[in-house]
């Protein structure tokens, strides 16, 4: 999987990191969430895991074409919205060692994939059904 790099928050270049792959998904590498009150509101299936972001991570989507103007609804694959202005993404744990090895992890991070349209919908204004949420 090759990975094209679209942004971080970060100066020193190893925390949350937006990427887009080759395979109409995105990779979003985040704090990995231990045993604490965020991962127990979770149900995280075999084969996938959830990382926390700084929420103004996804306005690196400009980059890809989009028009990031931030996040206006919360669904899968966000799954939570703290009151720090993070969020928790769930999704396919990335174990591809091509696109690992395109990325600079350190200990307390990991990353998940989530399809491009899951990312895409977020950024939609929501209506009808949605405003009831």
């Amino acid at each position: 999987m090759k990975l094209r790099f679209l942004g971080t928050n970060s100066t020193s270049g190893d925390c949350p990191t937006l990427y887009a792959t080759d395979q109409d998904s995105y990779i979003v590498q985040g704090w990995q969430l231990f045993a604490n009150e965020l991962l127990m509101q979770l149900e995280i299936p075999e084969g996938e895991t959830a990382v926390e972001v700084p929420t103004e991570l996804f306005e690196h989507l400009k980059e890809d074409g989009l028009r990031a103007v931030g996040i206006k609804r919360f669904q899968a694959p966000v799954m939570i919205l703290t009151p720090q202005g993070t969020c928790v993404v769930q999704g396919k744990a990335v174990t591809d060692p091509e696109a690992l090895a395109q990325m600079a992890i350190p200990h307390y991070e990991t990353c998940v994939e989530v399809p491009k349209p899951a990312i895409t919908a977020l950024l939609e204004e929501p209506h009808g059904a949605d405003l009831q949420r």
